[in-house]
């Protein structure tokens, strides 16, 4: 059990919270994350099939955002009509941003060219409304990256980013953020450690993606977004700096990329 964090205002900018693994407790896993000092979760959409559940979560809970979007692992239950659908939802339902989409080389079975096209076709949604995306770049992250550059006019996060340095810089030199989580607990993380230790914090954003990539003291179990602390704990470590100062950052990060102030007021 978490006691009230020191540092309060921590954003969680990515978090599964419709999973069904948090069926049995999701009010308590809430509760928890309020407890360790997060006052706000952005909510991603994988699937159209998702986001009816998103919306009425975050219509229960203030402190949840929705975003919407068709992320590559699911490709089989997507049709191209769901992006119709998505532009709909997009102009109607408050989202915060279009995710979480991208590309995903490292499953095996997912047919590239049709990863391709739903990609290209959410990041022209995200640019005509000017809204923010949420990339999922796994075994993929050069050709995102290429394509995020090229398509123009965008700004969002690669979630869980595992790049390299020279990856790393080209996503900031074009204004994305790296989202970063419980992968960077581990030791054996070196070259993610060393990035984040060094990286310039304005595009730094925390993430738990809960129910997934616990940390390494959770190794195995089911996470959840109060765990951001400890990540939080961890990424003021390598840096070397104070927590609250990383607290502050990240979540001003988080705020001026999805808009949350505007939300809020």
């Amino acid at each position: 059990m978490h006691e009230k964090h020191s540092t309060p205002g921590l954003i969680d900018s990515h978090v599964h919270l419709d999973d069904a693994a948090f069926a049995i407790d999701r009010d308590a896993v809430i509760e928890r994350a309020d407890q360790a000092g997060v006052e706000a979760m952005i909510v991603p959409g994988v699937d159209a099939e998702s986001w009816p559940r998103i919306k009425a979560l975050c219509a229960k809970h203030t402190r949840l955002h929705p975003a919407f979007g068709l992320h590559p692992m699911f490709l089989g239950k997507h049709v191209p009509a769901h992006v119709d659908a998505l532009s709909s939802w997009l102009d109607e339902e408050n989202a915060v941003a279009v995710g979480e989409i991208g590309l995903d080389f490292h499953v095996e079975g997912l047919d590239r060219e049709l990863q391709r096209d739903f990609f290209q076709r959410q990041l022209q949604l995200a640019r005509q409304r000017d809204l923010p995306v949420i990339v999922h770049a796994r075994g993929a992250l050069e050709e995102v990256s290429l394509t995020l550059r090229r398509t123009g006019g965008l700004r969002g996060v690669v979630h869980s980013f595992s790049g390299s340095e020279q990856q790393a810089q080209h996503l900031w030199d074009i204004g994305f953020h790296l989202g970063i989580g419980g992968p960077v607990t581990y030791p054996r993380a070196q070259r993610l450690r060393r990035i984040v230790a060094q990286m310039p914090i304005e595009f730094l954003l925390l993430e738990s993606d809960a129910p997934d990539q616990p940390d390494a003291a959770h190794r195995g179990e089911r996470n959840e977004p109060a765990r951001i602390a400890d990540v939080l704990q961890c990424i003021a470590a390598l840096r070397g700096e104070p927590e609250a100062r990383v607290a502050a950052a990240t979540s001003a990060n988080a705020r001026r990329l999805f808009a949350l102030n505007r939300r809020d007021s």
